[in-house]
Order: structure tokens, then sequence, then C-alpha cells
């Protein structure tokens, strides 16, 4: 008679997986989804966009990882003999960003889909950005996009590899500059990510590469700072006059809590707020439709205490001029002067000084304000996707086409 309580069994195909070594683990994944897929067989495949016959036609996938393939295709577009097509892959429990293309995983397991997707890719488009080394068609148990590399190059189309942060970052390398690095040894997250970046650092030396942001030329020194993108606009137009509540508005939104250091802001925050000098709004579950309302009504957003750098959110926040609070760390300021002559208009905070640099603005809020409308001409001059079209003009050059 089998446990209905269920205490010590196995209970899912997943839990039984989590218990098998990782290649075996990756083999059945493959198989269930393929066995899963069964039912698409003769189904419609989904379909797939037309291509523009320009010169240059750019393949971006397949994450997406914050809308940021599709936000760097619309920037390649603006190029000169040019177009771009973003795919991404969608999994379960994962916002969905805009994007050209894409299919559900269940799909992307499908061998008459990966067949259509490949000979899509292969046959259609000039070059092509693989996001963090993962395949572009399909599921197959393998283990990143390294031999589809190979069959790009062999179809006479140019690669390059492109990084977002963690998929590329060497958690030990970041844990002995970073005083305040969420990186521990014998941590799970922190031991897949160094095997996964380790194992990611033998394949990138020789590859063409760009990185989103710019602490991460610390982990691929031969790459290209590809800056990330977002249409200013909606982030603008929801956005209220600073402090005109009654109480300060103190937002975090974390993509991932160990990472940003969630717990040292909550902490810092609740302690304000119990003080009456916040109203402080911890963010998840919410839509990036509907997150320019959430960050246009706040005063302050709090990014990240850890990593030491600035990506997608904190440019989001600056775009709406808000306050944005985050440990960005002086090696990403100073680089960011080198390569930008800007200075970054992030107010710098730790887990140390959270709490005093939150009391020094709301202390002085007409100046806390004034600081605060840099932000969105920062985000104009290297965030509005021009920026980003320029860094991939020399690689998308047409003439080594023609």
């Amino acid at each position: 008679m089998p446990d209905r309580g269920g205490v010590g069994v196995v209970t899912s195909a997943r839990t039984l997986r989590d218990h098998l070594p990782t290649p075996i683990a990756r083999t059945a994944g493959a198989v269930r989804r393929r066995l899963k897929g069964l039912r698409y067989s003769y189904a419609q495949l989904p379909g797939f966009p037309q291509v523009a016959d320009t010169p240059v036609r750019l393949f971006i996938g397949p994450t997406n990882s914050a809308g940021q393939g599709y936000a760097w295709a619309r920037a390649a577009d603006s190029i000169e003999g040019v177009s771009a097509t973003a795919f991404s892959v969608h999994r379960k429990g994962q916002f969905q960003f805009a994007e050209d293309y894409g299919v559900p995983l269940t799909w992307f397991g499908q061998p008459r889909w990966q067949r259509a997707q490949e000979q899509h890719v292969l046959g259609s488009y000039t070059h092509v950005l693989m996001e963090s080394l993962r395949p572009l068609f399909g599921a197959r148990g393998l283990k990143d996009g390294s031999s589809e590399l190979t069959q790009l190059k062999a179809a006479g189309i140019k690669p390059a590899l492109l990084f977002h942060g963690s998929d590329i970052r060497l958690p030990s390398r970041h844990a002995k500059r970073e005083k305040w690095s969420p990186f521990t040894p014998g941590d799970p997250l922190t031991d897949r990510l160094e095997t996964q970046a380790a194992r990611f650092a033998e394949l990138v030396a020789a590859a063409d590469v760009f990185v989103s942001t710019v602490d991460l030329l610390d982990d691929v020194p031969n790459a290209t700072w590809l800056p990330v993108a977002i249409d200013p606009a909606p982030w603008a137009q929801a956005a209220r006059p600073l402090f005109s509540t009654d109480l300060p508005v103190v937002v975090h939104v974390p993509s991932s809590a160990q990472l940003k250091g969630s717990d040292r802001i909550d902490e810092v925050l609740t302690d304000l707020a119990s003080r009456g000098l916040v109203e402080y709004r911890r963010i998840s579950g919410v839509t990036h439709s509907e997150m320019p309302a959430v960050i246009g009504d706040a005063d302050i957003v709090v990014d990240q205490l850890r990593i030491g750098l600035y990506g997608v959110a904190a440019v989001e926040a600056l775009a709406a001029g808000r306050l944005c609070v985050s440990y960005v760390g002086s090696a990403v300021r100073d680089r960011m002067r080198s390569l930008a002559g800007r200075e970054v208009p992030i107010v710098e905070a730790d887990p140390d000084s959270l709490g005093a640099v939150l009391t020094d603005l709301l202390s002085d809020r007409t100046a806390a304000a004034e600081q605060a409308t840099a932000g969105p001409a920062f985000v104009a001059e290297l965030h509005d996707g021009r920026r980003s079209a320029q860094a991939l003009t020399e690689w998308l050059d047409p003439k080594e086409i023609l």
C-alpha cells in the first residue's frame, strides 16, 4: 500500500531526476520532453517569421533575458542593411517579454520542430548571437550550444556569443574582488554557476563575444560591451513627481533575492517603514508590461547590494527619473568613465551603508529630486538602443558578405 502521507516517497518525475547524476538527469529530461512531444508529431508547426531581404540578417536567441534579445534586435534594425529576429523559449513560471517568435519548452523538445528550426536558421540568416551558450535548435540533451556554433560556421553564418551575467560570471573570481559578493563555496547556486562559468570560459577565448554589463569584462576580457537597451518612453510617461505622496515610496524588485542581497534590503526597509519614514513595497509576480506603473509610483528604487554592477532594472528606474540606489562599485564606475565618459547616476550603497544612505536622501528631498534628474539623460545617451547599435555595427559589417 503506498504511503498516502507522502513522507519519504518520491512523488514526481522531477523529484526523481533531482536524485540522479547530472548527465543521466539531463538525458532523462530530454527523453521525457520527446515522449511528451509525441502528441505534436502531426500538429501544425508554430509559424516561423518572414525574414527580410537585407544583406545582413541577424538572429538572436534563445533566452531573451529581460527582453534584451528583442531590444537588441530592434537596435540592429536601425543599422543600414541589417534586419534582425529575436527568438525565445517559453518556460513555465517565467514572464514573457516581447519577441519576434518563440515556442514553449514542449515544442523545443519536439524533433520535427527542431528540424524545422534548424532549417530556418541555417537557411535564413547571415549572423547569429547565441545567448548564454544555450542551444538554438532544440532541447536535445546538449550541455550547451557549442556543437551548433560549428554548424553555423559550416553554413557560412557568422556567430557570436552573448552573455548577460550569471551565465558567464565566475563566482570564485567575483568573491575575491568583491567584499559583498553573494558567492560562497558549498552554496548550491554558487557551485552550479562556478561549474558552468568554468566550462564556458574554455569556449569563449577564441570566439566573438558580447556582454551586457561592463563588470563582465573582468570575466571575458576579449568581449565587447553591448549596452542593455530599453524604450525610455513608457517609464517616463508612468512617472509621477518625486516625493509627491505623504510617505516616500521605496520599491525593491528582486529577480534573484540571493544575488541582489534582498535579505538585507528587506531588513533595512522594514525598519524604516516601522518608524514611519517610508512606505516599503517588495514587488514580485508583476509582469514586465505592468512594471512602468510600479516604478513610476516609487520615489526610490533599491536595486541590489551584492554584485557590483547596474543592469536592466536600474536603467528602467533611471529612465523613470527615480532615485536608484544600488551597489555599483568603484571598478564599474571607473570603467564607465573610460568607456563612455559618463558618471553613473546611481546612488551608491552597500549592506553596511544602505540605512544611512536612505536616511540622507530623505533628509533633503529637494536635493535628492535634483539628483534624480540625471537618470533620463544617462539612459537616453547610453541605453535607448543607439549605443547598442554602435556596438554591433562593426561585427555586422555587410561588406564581409557582399
